[in-house]
């Protein structure tokens, strides 16, 4: 273990631990980690938004302690254990005399440093990544069975964590195009995708709603240089953090010398080159491209103990980065130390405020995936999500949180308003209003199923209910939302629907009533797409319809 990893190695590593402990410890939530929280609380093979390892983390965590720890802890635990794999990844024998440079170096990289305390989906795909490429260099030297299942294993977990592990994966294999003639290699595929089966069995029995979502319903807008394009390469700097210039200095100056030194080029160049494409159809988020830190890591690192020029700047520069981001760290705990508030500030302040007017009330939030399981993270009261033709589809729109609430007294919580029975303000000064709605009732999984008809003018409509119980037709009303190319809604109207349904007063359990309509007129200028809705007990249209294109 000491040949392995020097005792200053071992020290630093335990000072780290500790530090992200800490960290976890004492700041507040973000928005992302209370919507994976609240994830955990009803483990599932799949979820809208992710595969299920970032629930399967929180989980985990919260058997050990309570709070925020509660939530991230095991994200420190992966944390060291991308360290540790990073170290055993670089062979050079002079790496035992620059430990502290490994360290600055690692701890540099801000989204890597970020995820040593924070759990998101990222967290577990830096981990797995990082095994991943450790296995696959110990399969390059020895395809033994036991290095073959797990790598196998391995490959399944990534794919667990987040859907971009796939291309990990892809750039990989890409890089040593005859692993298509290897056995092994297929023996891992195999066993990936048998352990995959039970997400596959999710997505199927969720009409691939997370599939679907990510390539065709998330909004988006028209297409901008600096928005975009200029945006995805800024971002490719702020993942690096302040030794960017060295990093991918190295980067270019880097010459593969082996399978696994090809992989690394492959990987970091793969994904830039996918994401860049991609640039110039959406707005690409900077965690997006998160998987190239860890083949980073290592040609860096290598880099920098041949060059000593760049070791001597690396070391400098890492220093300074690592005294940003320890103040950074105490900065997300204590907002006075830098006048920009953040998603750690103020959580607790406006839930405590919102409980203490509201009781034990349960909470409606209007569009609010966020602050829904915020409130009941910090608040212990039960509270949901009501998503509207103004928002779009989360994971309260598939996992039958309505039931929670239903017939009961809420306080049905929106922005849009200018009054309600009470108000509460979050510290970036927004108003929120509520208004007490008793015997609460709402039909969200109602679905409208639209055809076009292949002859006349006109559409079909079906409206299936799919809850265990009948629904009174009065309380229905359709509506139709008008959107343009990028699938932002720009006109709501009501709709009126056509049909022999109307001597019925009930929407029976499991049934399927049959209309027709027209498109009404609509202000907007050539509308792309439509989507119908549903109001119910005068709430706001609901995402009954999926987004249905107007031409072909």
């Amino acid at each position: 273990m000491s040949q392995k990893f020097p005792k200053l190695f071992l020290v630093l590593l335990a000072i780290l631990f500790v530090l992200n402990l800490i960290q976890a410890s004492v700041t507040e939530l973000i928005y992302d980690e209370a919507y994976y929280w609240y994830y955990a609380q009803n483990m599932a093979w799949g979820y809208f938004d992710h595969p299920p390892m970032v629930a399967f983390l929180i989980k985990l965590s919260s058997f050990l302690f309570d709070g925020e720890l509660g939530v991230r802890f095991m994200s420190c635990v992966l944390s060291v254990g991308t360290y540790v794999i990073l170290w055993d990844l670089i062979d050079n024998p002079k790496k035992k005399d620059y430990v502290v440079h490994f360290f600055l170096l690692v701890f540099s990289f801000t989204l890597m440093n970020a995820y040593g305390f924070l759990t998101l989906p990222d967290t577990p795909l830096l981990f797995f990544t990082a095994l991943f490429l450790w296995l696959y260099k110990r399969f390059l030297k020895d395809p033994s069975l036991p290095t073959t299942l797990l790598l196998g294993l391995v490959m399944a977990a990534l794919m667990y964590s987040k859907y971009h592990a796939v291309l990990v994966i892809l750039f990989v294999f890409l890089s040593n195009i005859k692993l298509i003639a290897n056995k092994k290699a297929w023996l891992a595929v195999v066993l990936a995708l048998v352990c995959y089966i039970p997400h596959f069995v999710w997505l199927y029995q969720n009409d691939f709603v997370s599939i679907t979502f990510h390539l065709y319903e998330r909004p988006n807008q028209a297409y901008s240089f600096d928005g975009f394009t200029l945006g995805y390469f800024l971002n490719l700097i702020v993942i690096i953090g302040l030794l960017f210039y060295w990093v991918y200095g190295a980067l270019f100056k880097f010459r593969a010398t082996d399978k696994f030194s090809k992989a690394l080029v492959y990987l970091v160049y793969g994904i830039i080159i996918f994401f860049f494409i991609s640039s110039f159809n959406r707005r690409v988020q900077a965690q997006w491209a998160i998987a190239i830190t860890i083949p980073l890591v290592v040609i860096a690192f290598n880099y920098m103990l041949d060059n000593a020029k760049s070791r001597k700047w690396m070391y400098r520069i890492g220093l300074f980065s690592l005294i940003l981001l320890l103040y950074a760290r105490v900065w997300l705990v204590y907002h006075p130390l830098f006048p920009v508030l953040y998603e750690t500030h103020g959580n607790k302040e406006w839930v405590n405020e919102l409980h203490e007017k509201a009781g034990d009330v349960p909470v409606v939030f209007e569009n609010s995936y966020r602050r829904a399981p915020m409130y009941q993270f910090y608040s212990g009261i039960p509270a949901i999500s009501l998503n509207n033709y103004m928002y779009r589809k989360n994971q309260y729109s598939i996992d039958g949180s309505e039931e929670k609430v239903r017939g009961k007294k809420v306080l049905y919580v929106t922005k849009y308003r200018n009054s309600g029975d009470l108000s509460y303000m979050h510290l970036d000064s927004t108003v929120f209003h509520g208004i007490y709605i008793d015997n609460f009732q709402s039909y969200r999984s109602l679905k409208c199923i639209v055809n076009k008809r292949e002859t006349g003018i006109g559409y079909d409509l079906k409206v299936y209910n799919p809850y265990p119980f009948d629904i009174p037709l009065e309380e229905l009303k359709y509506t139709i939302s008008y959107s343009n190319a990028y699938k932002q809604v720009e006109q709501m109207l009501p709709l009126k629907v056509k049909g022999k349904e109307f001597h019925r007063a009930l929407l029976k359990s499991k049934d399927t009533l049959y209309y027709s309509f027209e498109l009404p007129l609509t202000k907007m200028e050539n509308p792309v797409y439509f989507r119908i809705g549903i109001s119910e007990n005068g709430l706001p249209p609901g995402l009954n319809g999926q987004p249905f294109k107007i031409r072909e």
